[in-house]
């Protein structure tokens, strides 16, 4: 069995470990808050390769935080966002959108906050979380977008995991492959 999987990007290399999330799969878990190094290495990389065009950056909590604000800075964008995943006492009048994630048992629910929705409101957003799996839940945060009047014009990851890294609607620097509960690699 293998234990970790060696993750390399750019000059960086990160082992993640292996950890079972049901009884046929298993994930390398790959934990962005506080490898702040990878994050700041992740953005400079991806910045090529984004859309021209776009006036905010995007993501939902809370792995991808750190992430946005580097790709934001990366890019010189002084102000980024960030969907919530319950409602905090704060909001206004704040916009809600289903989501089921390959990362969590439950069924969850993305939150933006009426506010930022306003802010948003008619402009060219980028969508950025860490992995991508099934899409799931960067295709609600999409739709809760599209509910605020938001135009998304480009989603990106820094891994796209499983057959995400087959999709051409997303911008990712590394494939992480999906495992079998023993370790090895699904085909």
């Amino acid at each position: 069995m293998t234990d970790y999987y060696q993750l390399k990007l750019g000059p960086l290399t990160r082992k993640l470990p292996i950890i079972p999330i049901s009884a046929d799969t298993a994930i390398a878990s790959f934990v962005l808050l506080g490898d702040d190094e990878l994050s700041r290495t992740a953005a400079d990389m991806l910045r090529p390769q984004l859309p021209a065009q776009f006036d905010y950056i995007v993501t939902v909590e809370s792995k991808g935080i750190p992430f946005a604000h580097d790709l934001s800075l990366a890019t010189r964008h002084p102000r980024s966002f960030v969907i919530r995943k319950s409602i905090k006492g704060y909001m206004r009048e704040p916009l809600e959108q289903d989501v089921n994630s390959i990362t969590t048992k439950q069924k969850q629910e993305l939150v933006l906050d009426g506010q930022d929705a306003q802010q948003l409101q008619g402009k060219k957003v980028l969508l950025v979380d860490d992995v991508i799996s099934t899409g799931s839940s960067i295709h609600s945060a999409a739709t809760l977008l599209e509910k605020a009047g938001s135009h998304v014009v480009g989603k990106v990851a820094i891994l796209a995991e499983g057959d995400a890294a087959k999709r051409d609607d997303i911008i990712f620097l590394a494939k992480l492959p999906l495992f079998k509960p023993d370790g090895t690699i699904k085909a």
